[in-house]
């Protein structure tokens, strides 16, 4: 079956197209749309000038890091308590790091709300200490340590971590080498390094359907980093989910689901049903996808495992797309 191919028509787009529709808009979407998606979902687009780094849980060493909330309220944190020697070693380590080079766009002014840490830090050899890094009400063994390090789960099953307060515009590898100076972290496996950047997206959980399609209208998509997928190759798999979906629902289909075990299924779950307090976009990482559910010898192992049960999960769902598609 060949489908009619529609006329590229140039100009800006300052409405929503009628469904069935994919609106596939950037971060950096103009007023006049960016104002009209913003009244359709009734709240406006998130902002953010700075994301912290993410770890997974399997790679962090539980034999420093312990769970418990302050003061034994709230939820429950991952904690990776500090020495003086080990809190003033990182803290020389983080005023020394290497930062990326900011956009002309992208000024310290932009950022005094989620302040990098490293700026933080150049304030004061304590400011951290006192900061985010505070350990009181965190005592180990009726002892309180000379900082804290907290880390607050950020996926629905508790399989990712982000570091709290350590938004950062380091470079990759200085992220890793700084932060893995924190008792704990020594090993972490990184799916997601700190960020700052300007940008805009939907509040996507509560909004879009795992398809990216929107809750109140499921003929209406969105694709592209405006839904909160983070990347080139994670854009072009949020439009492809989203017009196979759309495609099945005007052929009087269900949606075929790639689920989790596959990424392009893992990242529209992840966008839409994000249960932490504070979403923000996210690459496509095996740490997002359903757990091998066995342990592995090394992460190698574990990887390849992960993708081939993905690519033999993604052959399945193909078979059940409608006949047109192929």
């Amino acid at each position: 079956m060949t489908f009619p191919t529609s006329p590229t028509i140039p100009g800006e787009v300052t409405d929503i197209p009628d469904a069935p529709c994919v609106i596939a808009t950037g971060p950096l979407t103009s007023g006049p749309l960016y104002e009209r998606i913003s009244e359709l979902v009734k709240e406006p687009l998130h902002f953010y000038d700075a994301a912290a780094p993410i770890v997974t849980k399997d790679s962090l060493d539980f034999t420093k890091v312990f769970a418990a909330s302050r003061y034994g309220r709230g939820e429950d944190y991952l904690n990776c308590p500090m020495t003086k020697d080990e809190y003033f070693a990182f803290y020389h380590a983080l005023i020394e790091a290497e930062t990326a080079e900011l956009h002309s766009f992208e000024t310290p002014r932009v950022f005094e709300g989620c302040m990098p840490v490293e700026v933080m830090a150049k304030r004061g050899e304590m400011t951290l200490a006192y900061g985010p890094l505070k350990p009181v009400g965190l005592e180990v063994d009726g002892k309180m340590p000379f900082a804290v390090v907290q880390l607050r789960q950020d996926d629905r099953d508790g399989r990712l971590y982000n570091i709290v307060g350590f938004q950062t515009n380091l470079k990759f590898p200085e992220q890793k080498r700084v932060f893995g100076l924190i008792p704990g972290l020594e090993h972490a496996e990184f799916v997601r390094y700190g960020v700052m950047h300007r940008n805009s997206f939907l509040p996507s959980p509560g909004h879009l359907n795992w398809d990216y399609s929107l809750k109140t209208n499921p003929l209406l998509c969105f694709a592209g980093q405006m839904t909160g997928v983070e990347g080139y190759v994670e854009s072009a798999s949020s439009g492809l989910l989203a017009a196979l979906a759309l495609h099945e629902k005007l052929m009087g289909r269900a949606p075929v689901d790639f689920t989790d075990q596959t990424a392009i299924g893992a990242l529209g779950h992840y966008v839409s049903e994000y249960v932490g307090h504070d979403f923000q976009p996210m690459n496509v990482t095996f740490g997002i996808m359903a757990p091998a559910g066995q342990r592995f010898r090394g992460k190698m192992q574990k990887n390849l495992f992960l993708s081939e049960r993905a690519l033999h999960t993604v052959r399945e769902k193909k078979a059940l797309l409608s006949p047109a598609i192929e």
